[in-house]
């Protein structure tokens, strides 16, 4: 067994974990009590403070500010992550067959719990934490099988080995990081410090999974590596384990010490530094009880990268652990408390009557008590003996400045009062307000999703690209995140959008469109079929729009015919007019060819001069009765083809 391995691992991870206990710890402790509501001597705030009140502020808010990330991952469905596809790649199916494998995986797995608690820890300490686990499981299922030779069927069940990745949260309090780090992959190493159960040690080493050594059930009790330091620890079956994840001399990691020092004594010329950091590889060491290795070896992981992933819900810049929302309220948690214990105190003194007596007055042996029905002996007259008073009255300011106290550590953590949100309307300043919150737990879930949900998916399908490469293709993914949107936030902007159709009417071309909007940000249980169902009906009937079509094409040609009619008109009034103009020239022609007939013929003899003047003064006035009946019709032609233009 290669002590000098163990010993190089714990001199880090003791030092790691002296600077995390020294700057972390006590106000891990105390943040995780007012969380817990579990009173400790610790919080008093002066020495006779005898209550114990604890305000459920902070409660609250660590509950909002969870279920709203919560929310922003799992409210539009089970997707947390999506792929994006090459624009090259024609064939879909493999990321379509990837996405459905990852989620069936993490499904079964109880991802969603495990992404709980990590979010859980990370509002209450600050940091949430999550280390990669890949196994293989037997799985069971029930079956049937005819048997041979015999009319039957024998019932029972088949099994199958499969490859799954899980997600193993781990609480703050068991992890040791580099403190000259800010994250996984700078530092020189990590580790997961806890207890498991001897039977399941007992079970890896029988697997071959650790090395046999004699590893004893511990009966120490290490409070700060327990799941919490409220509840008492329990002492039997269980081993401390240490898993380190991190680089390490490669000399270590060979089992023969003496080789190993024979490589020491060669380097003797090398500096310090070199001789302590030099020639490091990427291993996987995991020790039980502070002394026996139960497994060293190279990372087996073909990314070698580490198993552990992390975010910070607020960020601290150049630090790995981060800032929470029990640390962001705990000032204002602090004195409420303060305010109600000292309301509760005073009202134990101004509430509970107090008597006052003349002890030599009062009968030997007596014990004096008050209660209903009493009766009490005295020698002499009890007004003058007995004196019931009280201290003073309970100032009624604690309740109001402690509700004052409540409002900053809302306005802290970024959370809100639901009873106030009951009688103020989403508007104004409201809204204001609400913008204000929906930016901080955004800032949080990009957090959460840039360095804990995409490398906890990548280094899965990694996992699942070496160690399942029958069901998992081996390619380069790109995945996203699908989260967006919390309950609070998707709320304000579900009431945008009905306030948007109220404005625009119901016959507006824009009501199914926000309608979707609405329904798709919603956790109706079948919204699904709701969506379907407003697609459906904004597609047009094809029997209605053969007949609309069948519609305009009537409506076409009647109005080409129509248009022929009134062309016809309009020519027939032409030829009509063009007809009569010609008559009306023609007819002083006639006019004037009649009247010379009548001037040639039937002349007297006698009076022949006489009589042919007089015809001709006649065929005179005729003729200039009929120029000015010609002037005339030709007048009303040119009004009509006026009127006709108009």
């Amino acid at each position: 067994m290669n002590k000098k391995l163990v010993t190089w691992i714990l001199e880090h991870t003791d030092d790691w974990k002296q600077n995390r206990d020294d700057n972390y710890l006590p106000n891990w402790n105390r943040y995780e009590r007012v969380w817990r509501g579990v009173w400790d001597g610790a919080d008093k705030h002066r020495e006779s403070e005898r209550s114990k009140i604890i305000s459920p502020a902070t409660q609250q808010a660590i509950e909002s500010h969870t279920s709203e990330i919560e929310e922003a991952l799992w409210g539009a469905g089970a997707d947390l992550f999506d792929i994006e596809d090459d624009v090259k790649d024609q064939d879909k199916t493999d990321i379509e067959f990837v996405k459905a494998y990852m989620k069936e995986c993490f499904k079964k797995n109880k991802l969603r719990k495990s992404v709980s608690d990590v979010l859980l820890m990370a509002s209450i300490y600050g940091t949430g934490i999550g280390e990669i686990v890949i196994k293989e499981v037997e799985e069971l299922v029930p079956a049937t099988q005819p048997m041979p030779d015999i009319d039957a069927t024998a019932v029972g069940t088949e099994s199958s080995v499969k490859v799954v990745v899980t997600l193993n949260p781990i609480n703050p309090r068991n992890f040791i990081i580099d403190p000259t780090s800010s994250t996984i992959e700078d530092a020189l190493g990590v580790a997961i410090e806890e207890f498991v159960s001897a039977h399941i040690i007992a079970k890896a080493v029988e697997d071959g999974t650790y090395l046999e050594t004699d590893v004893a059930e511990t009966t120490t009790t290490d409070i700060d590596l327990e799941p919490n330091n409220i509840d008492d620890p329990y002492h039997q079956g269980k081993v401390k384990v240490l898993r380190y994840y991190g680089l390490v001399p490669e000399a270590l990691l060979n089992e023969d010490e003496d080789e190993i020092v024979e490589l020491f004594e060669e380097d003797e010329d090398k500096s310090l530094l070199l001789k302590e950091y030099g020639n490091l590889v990427e291993a996987i060491v995991v020790i039980a009880n502070d002394s026996e290795l139960l497994k060293a070896e190279l990372s087996p992981y073909m990314m070698k990268d580490r198993p552990i992933v992390a975010f910070q819900d607020d960020t601290v810049p150049g630090k790995f652990y981060g800032r929470g929302i029990a640390e962001k309220g705990y000032n204002m948690q602090m004195g409420m408390d303060a305010l109600l214990r000292s309301e509760m105190d005073s009202l134990a003194l101004t509430t509970v009557p107090m008597m006052a007596m003349d002890a030599t007055r009062m009968p030997r042996g007596a014990k004096f008590e008050i209660r209903p029905g009493k009766t009490i002996l005295t020698n002499g007259n009890p007004n003058e003996i007995l004196l019931p008073f009280k201290f003073g009255q309970t100032d009624g300011s604690n309740a109001a400045a402690a509700a004052n106290y409540e409002r900053m550590l809302l306005q802290a953590t970024g959370t809100l009062d639901t009873t106030s949100m009951q009688t103020q309307p989403v508007g104004g300043v409201m809204s204001i307000a609400l913008s204000g919150i929906i930016k901080k737990n955004k800032k949080t879930l990009v957090n959460f999703q840039e360095t804990f949900l995409i490398p906890f998916i990548e280094k899965s399908a990694w996992r699942f690209m070496q160690f399942d490469a029958e069901n998992f293709p081996v390619k380069d993914f790109k995945f996203v995140p699908a989260g967006s949107l919390g309950m609070l936030a998707r709320e304000v902007e579900q009431l945008q959008f009905i306030n948007l159709m109220k404005t625009l009417g119901p016959d507006s071309p824009l009501m199914p469109i926000l309608m979707q909007g609405v329904i798709k940000t919603s956790s109706l249980p079948n919204k699904e079929q709701l969506l379907k169902q407003i697609e459906a009906s904004g597609q047009p009937d094809p029997q209605a729009e053969q007949l609309q079509q069948m519609e305009q094409q009537l409506m076409m040609q009647n109005a080409q015919l129509d248009l022929a009619g009134k062309e016809a008109e309009v020519m027939k009034t032409k030829a009509e007019t063009e007809s009569i103009v010609v008559d009306t020239q023609l007819r002083p022609k006639e006019a004037e060819a009649k009247i010379m007939q009548v001037l040639t013929t039937n002349l007297n003899e006698d009076d022949e001069d006489k009589s042919f003047a007089k015809r001709v003064q006649i065929a005179e006035l005729m003729l200039k009765e009929a120029d000015l009946d010609q002037n005339m019709k030709v007048v009303e032609l040119q009004m009509s083809d006026k009127n006709d233009a108009k």
